[in-house]
């Protein structure tokens, strides 16, 4: 069981929630509130986001509710339709071993499929004033079972102008009904409203550390939904991130999202809670040794993960859960190093945008989406930076006796320039420096005319391996990239299709020869052809 929350009370199903979604410790606020709110005792807690205050109020409300019963009995009040599926969501993973079910109802959503749920009978109910006030005026909500009723962010149900909304509430509930208070601050108006609704109330006062890691450059984009995916793989193609985590809300979403971009030629491995132990261990091996540079990840797959060099974490979805955002981007600047995080908004998420500057207390920058002008700018620049590089090595000198002589012929900027287009599009002779296997059991490995010195990259390869002859990335084995040609491992009962789509298609545009490779020995000379 999770070590310290079985001190609390809880009961067994319980902490077997609490050990599967991966808390440890309690936190100040959830080892002070958890104990008096089992008891039953009314609760002031002034705490802010980030402390672990949902827990500390969801896990006895899973407690006392009656699951023979489908009669609301919990009663959960927070400001925003956001904050609602939050809450919601915590409350379905810690209290699935009990059979206990919740429903998030709040504007904006249709109302008929919220009228069928309730219909259908729930136990905890978590919504905005407002929608929750519909429903009593529909008849559709009763809350005379209720036992035990949450106002959470109450100072910001204040600003909102929910306070009158809320006593109407309070007011529709039985007598006895159990009140915990949450509030980042105690405004005179929510003293007022507690002195008037709540019993002798504990008060509990947690201050919260700091969250933010300050070497983490942060942004946002603003895209809309559809728009996401191009976002993205321009921002990978600007910043060229050594390694980096790109989290998503599902485990459906991480798939699709994870085969999209292998289809498009990065190197990208996927985590999520379906694949088994080998699975994931491969996943996360492929990222820290370098085979893959992109980790597609759920918040409970990474969850314990030590992968110390992620140099970006990218929020595909920006969390429910403000405190989530905090966990995602100390995954980058470790041990001292810079990170960046960027988190993908879109218009209708600008208000958890806002809850996470309030909990880390800064804003957040805005970011553009690079355009296809700056992407193939950055790459110009990227050229630029490695010809430098072998500019101030100390291995020119045979080159440097061949401009000499060619420099009795033509001008040095045109030599210069002759040898950087050869190095795009010349296609040299080459000499084989180890053995050429045929690739690995169940695999077959594939010749492709085609390499480096043609700006060739694994992800091309991939990319038009997993789009033209519709083969999943994942399933594409071992790639080899030489200057002038590279080796490819394709399942066996595929290379064929693979060759077909290949000589068809081409990669990188341009045609290319395609076979079966042979068995080749050292020293052997690959002969001049044509791509």
């Amino acid at each position: 069981m999770a070590d310290g929350f079985d001190t609390l009370g809880l009961n067994e199903n319980v902490l077997r929630a609490v050990h599967d979604v991966g808390y440890e410790q309690p936190t100040q606020v959830q080892s002070e509130t958890i104990p008096l709110l089992l008891e039953g005792r009314d609760v002031i807690a002034q705490s802010q986001t980030g402390t672990g205050k949902t827990a500390a109020f969801a896990l006895p409300m899973i407690e006392r509710m009656n699951r023979n019963s489908n009669e609301v009995q919990g009663l959960i009040l927070v400001p925003t339709r956001e904050l609602a599926m939050q809450v919601a969501g915590t409350i379905h993973k810690l209290g699935k071993h009990l059979g206990i079910s919740d429903l998030p109802i709040y504007g904006g959503q249709p109302i008929d499929r919220q009228l069928r749920a309730l219909r259908h009978g729930v136990q905890i109910v978590v919504g905005t004033p407002g929608r929750i006030m519909d429903h009593m005026r529909r008849g559709s909500l009763d809350l005379s079972h209720v036992k035990m009723v949450i106002l959470d962010e109450a100072d910001q149900m204040l600003d909102m102008g929910f306070i009158e909304d809320i006593e109407v509430i309070l007011d529709d509930l039985p007598e006895n009904v159990q009140i915990g208070l949450f509030s980042a601050t105690m405004p005179p108006r929510i003293r007022q409203l507690a002195a008037r609704y709540l019993t002798d109330p504990a008060t509990i006062s947690v201050a919260r550390q700091q969250v933010t890691v300050p070497e983490v450059r942060q942004f946002y984009v603003e895209v809309t939904r559809q728009g996401k995916l191009e976002a993205l793989t321009r921002i990978l193609d600007m910043e060229v991130p050594e390694s980096a985590m790109i989290f998503v809300r599902t485990k459906r979403e991480t798939d699709e999202l994870g085969e999209t971009l292998i289809g498009r030629g990065y190197l990208a491995e996927v985590i999520h809670g379906d694949l088994s132990q080998a699975q994931r261990e491969r996943a996360i091996a492929g990222f820290r040794v370098g085979k893959a540079d992109i980790l597609v990840a759920t918040d409970v797959a990474a969850r314990g993960l030590d992968i110390p060099d992620v140099s970006h974490v990218i929020n595909y979805d920006i969390p429910l859960d403000p405190e989530a955002y905090v966990h995602r981007i100390g995954r980058t600047a470790r041990a001292g190093k810079e990170g960046t995080a960027i988190t993908f908004v879109t218009p209708r998420e600008r208000g958890l945008l806002r809850t996470i500057e309030r909990l880390i207390n800064m804003r957040i920058q805005r970011m553009q989406v690079p355009t296809a002008a700056d992407v193939a700018e950055r790459r110009a620049q990227l050229f630029r930076n490695s010809l430098r590089d072998a500019i101030v090595g100390d291995q020119l000198e045979p080159y440097l006796l061949m401009v000499d002589e060619l420099g009795q012929e033509f001008d040095l900027a045109a030599i210069a320039a002759g040898a950087i287009k050869l190095a795009y599009e010349e296609d040299l002779v080459e000499t084989v420096t180890e053995e050429v296997p045929v690739g690995e059991q169940g695999m077959q490995r594939l010749f492709i005319r085609a390499g480096r010195n043609q700006g060739v990259t694994a992800r091309d390869l991939v990319g038009a391996i997993a789009n033209e002859a519709d083969i999943p990335g994942r399933d594409i084995g071992a790639i080899e990239i030489q200057n002038n040609f590279s080796f490819v491992d394709v399942p066996k009962s595929d290379a064929h299709r693979v060759i077909d789509a290949l000589l068809r298609s081409g990669v990188r545009g341009k045609r290319v020869k395609v076979n079966v490779a042979e068995p080749v020995q050292p020293g052997t000379v690959r002969p001049r052809t044509p791509a």
